[in-house]
């Protein structure tokens, strides 16, 4: 791209599907430990909600063989928009259909990144509106904050791992309109990971290098808490309930977001962060590039990343 800016067409990241082997498990996961609240069953997925979303879902969990992403979806700023990126994916970039197959949420644009991974954009959505129980004593926040586990807010980025991370990079930024803000650099030169955003936040969808040469697997999801002692409360309340914890909570370099990293029960990797105050106000932010060198140094403080932070991703491969 010979700019680096945003379109705004894209809003922000709305929701996420994970595929599970363990549904039962993963839905226990999720409501206990991640304080959500399930709000929708059908057929073989099950609507999980954090508090202060104000869409219908934060996470779709599908039964599956195997674990892995389903669909991201994207809402776009306006109907307008939605139209306009819809044009652009139909015309000279990947092409996708019009579906009008989920709870919550519709018509979406249907497409798919240089990887294969499924993204839906759409603008037209239905609101969370919390049941009597779930009411909140601030009318300016979608449901009763849950007192329990580790209380997610929302929804923070996707991290997918990639065959091609330069080519998903051009598809994000020139088919819908996201800004990068950080990459690490490979020795030979091109991104080996980019992250990029669509609103004011620092990133909302991240591509790494898969060191498998797979494509269309993930890395992690990423749940938002309010402040660092959640991930510190986080982090025993997982201890407790014999959740598996990777590593964390340190603090990484990139993004500068305090972390923890666990695998839910169906194998995926899942992200509690808090990245502070950071936003992006420029309108033509210069990208923060990362040497190998750099990178190799680990995280701004704390341990060194762990091995299976580059070694697993789902669904698992051979």
């Amino acid at each position: 791209m010979s700019q680096n800016r945003r379109t705004r067409e894209i809003a922000h990241v709305g929701s996420v599907e994970l595929f599970t082997p363990t549904i039962g498990d993963s839905r226990d996961f999720f409501v206990d430990v991640m304080g959500m609240t399930a709000v929708a069953e059908d057929g073989g997925s099950v609507y999980l909600h954090a508090w202060d979303d104000y869409e219908t879902f934060t996470i779709k969990l599908t039964a599956s063989e195997t674990s892995g992403v389903g669909r991201t979806y994207l809402r776009a700023s306006s109907e307008e928009a939605l139209a306009e990126v819809a044009s652009r994916l139909a015309v000279g970039g990947p092409g996708g259909d019009w579906v009008d197959d989920e709870v919550g949420i519709g018509p979406i644009f249907l497409t798919r990144d240089p990887d294969g991974h499924s993204i839906g954009v759409y603008w037209e959505t239905e609101w969370y509106r919390a049941p009597a129980e779930l009411k909140p004593a601030l009318k300016n926040q979608a449901a009763r904050f849950p007192g329990r586990g580790a209380n997610v807010r929302r929804l923070d980025h996707v991290n997918y791992l990639a065959a091609d991370v330069p080519a998903n990079a051009a598809f994000l930024g020139e088919s819908l309109g996201a800004m990068r803000t950080e990459q690490i650099l490979s020795p030979e030169g091109p991104p080996a990971a980019t992250w990029f955003t669509f609103s004011d936040k620092t990133y909302d969808l991240v591509y790494s290098a898969d060191w498998t040469g797979s494509r269309g697997r993930l890395h992690h999801i990423a749940l938002a808490t309010d402040t660092r002692e959640d991930i510190l409360r986080a982090a025993d309340v997982c201890l407790e309930a014999g959740v598996h914890i990777e590593t964390g909570p340190h603090k990484h370099a990139i993004q500068q977001t305090f972390f923890l990293y666990v695998w839910e029960p169906g194998g995926n990797r899942v992200e509690l962060c808090n990245a502070g105050a950071r936003v992006m106000l420029a309108p033509d932010w210069e990208t923060i590039s990362w040497t190998p060198e750099e990178r190799a140094r680990g995280q701004a403080w704390g341990l060194q990343t762990i091995e299976t932070f580059h070694t697993h991703g789902t669904p698992p491969v051979a």
